[in-house]
């Protein structure tokens, strides 16, 4: 099963890497008007429009693969059987409460509003 992740791990790597060079291959929208006049676009492998064609297809059909090998990846993650299959109260330590003469007594509090500062005089009416 390991082999199989590894597989779908390098040809997800793979696929991603050649995403991103017909990407970077491909021209923008702005590129169009240079071959307009002159710019020597039609004498290209694909003529002038089949180069944009054959790398968004390209492109398409990559970004397709890379999604079915992420569903691939994420499915065979998800597959692999847990050691425990317990909840989390299941691993908790299972023993006796402390007595009540074992648990410590909070600090004692001061007094409410009998603090050293305050004086009975000093509330407005």
């Amino acid at each position: 099963m390991e082999q199989w992740t590894t597989l779908i791990i390098v040809a997800h790597v793979l696929i991603a890497l050649a995403i991103i060079g017909l990407v970077l291959l491909q021209h923008g929208k702005g590129a169009d008007m240079g071959s307009g006049f002159g710019g020597g676009a039609s004498s290209s492998l694909f003529g002038a429009t089949g180069s944009a064609n054959f790398l968004s297809r390209t492109t398409a059909v990559l970004a397709a693969a890379f999604f079915l090998s992420s569903l691939g990846l994420a499915y065979l993650a998800s597959d692999k059987p847990r050691a425990d299959a317990g909840t989390v109260m299941d691993s908790a330590p299972q023993g006796q409460p402390a007595p009540a003469s074992e648990i410590p007594k909070p600090a004692a509090l001061p007094p409410a509003g009998g603090g050293a500062g305050s004086r009975s005089g000093d509330v407005p009416k």
